[in-house]
């Protein structure tokens, strides 16, 4: 089984949903686009996951604000609002008689090319849209025994290139910094910015606890987390010192706890970092496990 924040329960009804392609159902194994989809071509897409408990999209707006921006960065124009987007979603669960520990993904690209190229001028088609909605329930191996990180040597990009804000398709190299920490024997990878400073993950956000404090990176060079942001939004809220800030390895492999978070993991420990054991080794933390409740009130709040 693969470990890590995105280990989820085996759940074989997940082998018979229904995918929604620009409005159309399909089983799952005809669930395709085409060769010519600016997605697959040249990664030219954008995308945005959450999660729904007891039918409820959880903080949809947030996730909703952040596709929208993400499209209009690179030049789409969707050609559907955001009721229409929460509609198709709701619709998508309905199908397939979902209601709780779903992981819902929503994926457009610019559409299909006439040819293979770049050029966003040879498009000929619409965006695409696809909502894949699959029961996921985390796996409880990682939320309570912790995930080890491993530094890569690919670092987070600048925004003056690919803003790391950009929810993209294009996710080379965060693959590439996940395959160096998994032949390092880690299961996830660690990744500093252009300048040495600690960022982020390859796929969540990463946070350190030194005494009562709590630190994240500045969020200059990582993705702007829905669940980083409402953590740090919880700790402003019950009085935990949360410091955005730029910090190295050296204050890493010193700190007493660490995890990471993600909208489908939540809060996840971090128990060894380059091989190198993160507080006692093992295990939810006290600081980490407070945080992990109170961002589930958060999530309960949702559901009122």
């Amino acid at each position: 089984m693969v470990k890590g924040t995105h280990q989820a329960l085996h759940d074989a009804r997940n082998e018979t949903v229904k995918i929604f392609i620009n409005g159309v159902f399909f089983v799952r194994e005809e669930a395709k686009l085409s060769v010519f989809d600016s997605g697959y071509l040249v990664g030219d897409g954008v995308w945005e996951a959450f999660r729904v408990h007891n039918g409820k999209l959880i903080f949809i707006d947030q996730h909703l604000d952040r596709l929208w921006q993400s499209a209009k960065v690179i030049g789409i124009k969707l050609p559907f609002s955001r009721d229409e987007l929460i509609a198709n979603v709701y619709n998508t669960l309905e199908i397939n008689g979902m209601k709780d520990h779903i992981h819902v993904r929503v994926m457009i690209t610019r559409g299909i090319k006439k040819t293979p190229s770049q050029d966003p001028r040879l498009t000929i088609s619409g965006p695409n849209l696809v909502i894949i909605a699959e029961y996921k329930q985390a796996d409880g191996e990682s939320k309570d025994q912790g995930i080890s990180l491993y530094t890569s040597a690919i670092r987070r990009g600048s925004p003056d290139y690919l803003d790391p804000r950009l929810n993209c398709h294009s996710k080379l190299h965060e693959v590439q910094a996940l395959i160096q920490a998994i032949e390092a024997g880690a299961d996830e990878a660690l990744m500093l910015d252009i300048n040495g400073f600690v960022s982020t993950c390859n796929a969540t956000n990463f946070f350190m606890v030194k005494g009562d404090e709590v630190w994240t990176s500045t969020g200059a060079y990582c993705m702007n987390g829905i669940t980083r942001g409402n953590v740090i939004k919880v700790c402003a809220q019950n009085g935990i010192v949360c410091h955005q800030k730029n910090f190295s390895l050296f204050d890493v492999y010193g700190a007493d706890e660490a995890f990471v978070t993600g909208t489908f993991g939540g809060l996840t420990p971090v128990v060894k970092i380059d091989g190198k054991p993160i507080g006692s080794g093992g295990g939810c933390g006290p600081v980490t496990a407070n945080l992990r409740q109170l961002y589930e009130n958060l999530v309960a709040q949702q559901l009122q």
